[in-house]
């Protein structure tokens, strides 16, 4: 039964946040919304509905490390998983705004997240603050992009989005479809969170690491596939500008909503601090020089990602079972190391070539 509610919650979670997509897409394109701003706030916000659904739903149930490692572990996942998987089926090309804004922007709100949960506590002034910031970056998103001139851009989200022109029906049928993906992700999110739970106290793991992992890529559903899709389809834009929004919103919008909502705050675990959250944070500065040189993720980047991934899960299940001394012995002296000054040499190789090409 436990196996069962796992797999209803995840498909709850998918179909949900793909209807309620659905329906604000088209209500938006009907209210003369330019499918750009659609693509950038709409299908963002419901690519982390997932996210927020278990989030919210956690810290009410009193279950906070669900919530804090759902976050944390999908933002991980989005990163080192998601633009792996889709930078191998395609070299991913990524414009310059997301490197010189929305990436910045992603390293910055981790951080401050962080700083935040260094007194152990999320709590209400600071879900607060983050759901603020939700509803600044939103509205700069917006004024934002009717300042865009890349006419491929334009034209990407206009093939992604904009076949809902051409949907004539009536709005009730658009808005029925926004409450019902709305009550499947609240179903999704309870299923969910009820078998992690489960499988925490079969298994003796703790809820963070159900959190981390299972939930976690379970809720990252809607980006892999949002990522993958456009992978293939070669819209770059979608792939990448998708995985680094739904980040941004995770931390501003679906922890903002834990802390306000959840009683007394969301109680960070020491490990969480310690380990997972700075390991977030690096996983978020590794894509300025990932993405700067030459302005792509190339496959062999994307296998680097993956096999992080890997090695990151291999350690969560590893520390569960107090067998990650050696493991996490030579993932700081060798490994970590040796990606970093990969890392530091191809960053300096594209700062020549680029100094070249100008004189």
């Amino acid at each position: 039964m436990t196996l069962f509610f796992l797999i209803a919650g995840f498909a709850l979670l998918v179909g949900g946040a793909e209807f309620l997509v659905r329906g604000a897409t088209r209500i938006a394109v009907v209210a003369g919304v330019s499918p750009l701003v659609i693509g950038l706030t709409v299908v963002a916000y419901g690519t982390s509905a997932p996210e927020a659904a278990v989030s919210v739903m956690s810290s009410l149930a009193g279950q906070p490390d669900i919530a804090i490692g759902n976050v944390i572990g999908s933002n991980i996942a989005n990163i080192l998983l998601i633009l792996g998987l889709a930078s191998l089926v395609a070299p991913l090309i990524v414009d310059q705004q997301i490197v010189r804004l929305d990436v910045p922007v992603m390293i910055a709100i981790s951080v401050i997240l962080y700083l935040f949960c260094l007194n152990g506590n999320l709590g209400r002034i600071e879900g607060s603050l983050l759901i603020a910031g939700s509803i600044a970056y939103s509205v700069f998103l917006v004024v934002n992009s009717r300042k865009e001139t890349n006419l491929k851009v334009q034209e990407e989200y206009e093939q992604e989005y904009g076949e809902a022109k051409a949907a004539r029906r009536h709005w009730s049928i658009d808005a029925g479809l926004i409450l019902l993906g709305l009550a499947m992700l609240v179903g999704g999110s309870r299923f969910l969170i009820d078998a992690a739970v489960a499988l925490a106290e079969r298994f003796g793991i703790s809820e963070l690491v159900i959190g981390l992992t299972i939930v976690a890529v379970g809720t990252s559903l809607p980006e892999v596939a949002t990522s993958m899709i456009a992978s293939f389809r070669g819209e770059a834009d979608i792939a990448v500008g998708n995985v680094v929004g739904s980040n941004i919103f995770n931390i501003l919008l679906v922890l903002g909503l834990a802390g306000v909502i959840a009683p007394g705050g969301v109680p960070i675990a020491t490990s969480a601090l310690r380990f997972d959250l700075p390991v977030m944070i690096a996983v978020a500065i590794c894509c300025l020089p990932v993405f700067f040189t030459g302005y792509r993720v190339a496959r062999w980047e994307g296998a680097v990602f993956l096999a992080y991934y890997i090695a990151y899960m291999a350690y969560i299940v590893l520390e569960a079972s107090d067998r990650a001394a050696l493991f996490g012995r030579a993932m700081a002296w060798f490994v970590i190391p040796l990606t970093l000054l990969t890392l530091v040499v191809v960053t300096t190789r594209a700062i020549r070539e680029k100094r070249e090409a100008r004189a």
